[in-house]
């Protein structure tokens, strides 16, 4: 039976009873809350399950037998893996700074100048964002068929910037949506040509941007699997590659504990960019 709210008025102030915490929640509150948590637990019981048969001691994945570091210690002391992080860390290192780079001039380039194609322009940088990274693997790999280049870090790299750029001119153009100019108007009155503005007045207010979208960028590049598999050659794999090799014969605990610590190190790196995002907003 549904329950009935009486309005008191006293005066100016007007109040409901019973008092609002008193009242049942009502069918539409149950079923919000419903959805949210079977959502929350759809997107992470998977990884909780992950994490946890990661420190099972047993050779299958399904049956639990007891608590165990056995498979961390695998994973590091096999070359191959460590060969793979390894190419994973050179690629993501070298293409945050190249994308970092080219994102941030880009970024300054459209903010700060007006011309007649402007909006076209901005359209092809938003693009990549949205095209899906199968096309934009298969359309470099042709790339690098018909220039010649062999397979390798090197078109890892090439492949990894052209894929984070866009995400850094994303973060840098909507920093400098609220950068004041008078700051470097008042450094130029002051005598400072544009150089010396750029390194001490826009480069400082730019950095926690900057830091964020490295970050960001780092991430992006460390996980990517698709654009890699498509891209890489004979020595050049990276662990998200590697990782897919492995489960074709099936997922092991291994497997498992290499997820985790890319997990863990994602994870890390995302708290570092919300905290620099929470100090920048302060």
């Amino acid at each position: 039976m549904a329950t009935e709210s009486t309005v008191v008025y006293l005066g100016e102030h007007t109040e409901t009873w019973p008092p609002r915490e008193l009242q049942r929640p009502s069918l539409g509150t149950f079923a919000l809350v419903a959805v949210t948590l079977f959502t929350f637990a759809f997107l992470y019981v998977p990884i909780v399950v992950l994490v946890f048969f990661s420190f099972n001691s047993a050779r299958s994945g399904a049956v639990w037998e007891q608590f165990s570091l056995r498979w961390y210690e695998r994973v590091l002391s096999n070359p191959r893996i460590l060969e793979a992080a390894m190419n994973s860390l050179i690629v993501a290192l070298l293409a945050t700074l190249g994308s970092v780079v080219i994102g941030t001039l880009m970024a300054l380039a459209m903010e700060r100048y007006r011309f007649r194609s402007q909006p076209l322009w901005d359209g092809l940088l938003y693009l990549p964002v949205i095209v899906p990274e199968i096309v934009m693997g298969i359309s470099l790999l042709l790339f690098f068929a018909a220039v010649r280049l062999e397979r390798g870090i090197v078109t890892l790299v090439i492949s990894h910037i052209a894929f984070c750029m866009p995400f850094v001119y994303l973060t840098m153009r909507a920093r400098l949506a609220d950068f004041d100019r008078s700051l470097e108007e008042a450094a130029q009155d002051l005598g400072a040509n544009e150089w010396v503005t750029f390194r001490r007045i826009t480069l400082p207010l730019l950095m926690p941007g900057i830091i964020s979208s490295a970050l960001l960028a780092f991430t992006l590049s460390l996980d990517d699997f698709v654009i890699s598999f498509f891209v890489t050659g004979v020595g050049s794999q990276t662990l998200p590659v590697y990782i897919w090799g492995q489960i074709r014969r099936g997922v092991t605990p291994e497997v498992n504990a290499i997820s985790t610590l890319m997990l863990a190190l994602s994870i890390i790196l995302v708290l570092i960019s919300q905290l620099l995002q929470r100090r920048q907003r302060v």
